[in-house]
């Protein structure tokens, strides 16, 4: 993968993320980082987090401190509204999740190779 292609993705990535403020703490939301990790499904990508979880206990990390279950609402037709699950993510959950996901993902597969470089 060229140097265009992995600085897009770094700038994607980076312009998902969301900073409590007064807080000064930066998290991404799981629903916003699904599809440009590839995923089409919450349910598949629901896997590759449940995944990270457990790599990060195994690191012998608290996952609380990396994966907040939240709830979201979103906009359905008609100015409605729904709740939908999400997870606050820092940092370190996001790259925990690349690590752990589908390797037939595209993008995902660029991730790991640019952590390679």
């Amino acid at each position: 993968m060229d140097k265009t292609s992995v600085q897009k993705l770094t700038n994607q990535f980076d312009g998902l993320s969301q900073s409590i403020p007064d807080e000064g703490i930066e998290f991404w939301f799981a629903r916003d980082l699904m599809e440009p990790l590839g995923y089409v499904r919450w349910e598949n990508f629901q896997t590759a987090i449940s995944r990270a979880i457990e790599s990060c206990e195994t690191t012998g990390y608290d996952p609380g401190d990396h994966f907040r279950g939240v709830t979201k609402m979103i906009e359905i037709g008609k100015g409605g509204q729904r709740p939908v699950d999400d997870f606050m993510l820092t940092r370190y959950a996001c790259y925990l999740i690349a690590q752990n996901g589908d390797p037939r993902n595209h993008p995902r597969a660029c991730a790991k190779q640019r952590e390679r470089a």
